[in-house]
């Protein structure tokens, strides 16, 4: 996650001005009040933390079959015949890695 993001998610109206995601060479704009930086540097581990944990969303999302392609699997095969396709996504990418 960059500086900017984690800025713009503490205050989605800011105006800033960074250069190379640098978090000590922000220049904040038209009145905007500045954040201070532990403020952006904890919200920078927060945005990481969560899309480090949706990682197993992006990897069944690659391997999903298209929309159209489960419609026909259910209108062909039927409900438990998805939801077999379905799982078998599910089971190699599991929401909860222990």
């Amino acid at each position: 996650m960059t500086v900017e993001q984690a800025i713009l998610r503490i205050n989605p109206d800011a105006k800033i001005s960074i250069i190379n995601n640098d978090i000590d060479r922000i220049t904040w704009l038209d009145g905007t009040t500045p954040i201070s930086k532990a403020d952006i540097e904890a919200k920078v581990t927060e945005l990481e933390t969560a899309y480090d944990n949706n990682k197993y969303q992006r990897d069944r999302a690659k391997e999903y079959p298209s929309i159209v392609d489960q419609l026909d699997d259910i209108y062909h095969n039927g409900i438990d015949s998805w939801k077999a396709t379905i799982k078998t996504t599910k089971d190699k990418y599991p929401k909860w890695v222990k």
